[in-house]
């Protein structure tokens, strides 16, 4: 057999994990309410409401605390991990697009309550649409894409350590 076989695997390094562990730490024990918007945290994930938590629950004695989850303090600090440029928008079709950004985003805020809509700015006669995650963001344009003819998208995603998604969404002319 070759050495290479026979070496010890602890020297071998290898990269840190991408998961969320890296990302947030370790799960937090007992149930956190959030001061701001009342979202659960309970079982390593934010919740609506915590009807399942009480009902799966065997220890009723579960220390419960309170804090801002991670959408609210991004709101707080006034920052933002997606971030959605919209040029070029028709007059006629600015309030139905602002629509669908609002109705978009309050569905993927049914699904996840970290998935949120921080704002919408007018800038200059085009829309700047800033929400808490990169995904939403890069779904949001595609989104946008495919409901309008005619409009462009491109999306880029920065390097760690931040990880801020900048989506160009752009109608073809007026």
């Amino acid at each position: 057999m070759s050495k290479t076989f026979r070496s010890n695997y602890s020297k071998v390094k290898l990269p840190k994990s991408q998961h969320e562990v890296e990302e947030f730490g370790r799960g937090k024990r007992g149930l956190l309410i959030c001061e701001k918007c009342s979202n659960f945290y309970y079982l390593k994930a934010w919740h609506h409401s915590a009807d399942a938590y009480i009902e799966k629950r065997e220890n009723k004695d579960v220390p419960v605390g309170f804090t801002l989850c991670p959408a609210c303090t991004m709101v707080k600090n006034k920052q933002y991990e997606g971030r959605v440029l919209i040029k070029n928008i028709p007059e006629k079709l600015r309030s139905e697009l602002i629509g669908l950004i609002e109705g978009f985003c309050k569905r993927a805020y049914d699904r996840d309550p970290m998935d949120r809509l921080i704002a919408i700015k007018k800038e200059d006669g085009d829309l700047s649409v800033t929400v808490t995650e990169n995904e939403l963001a890069n779904k949001l344009a595609q989104k946008i894409r495919s409901t309008f003819n005619g409009v462009k998208t491109k999306t880029s995603f920065n390097k760690a350590p931040g990880d801020v998604a900048l989506a160009i969404v752009e109608f073809s002319g007026k």
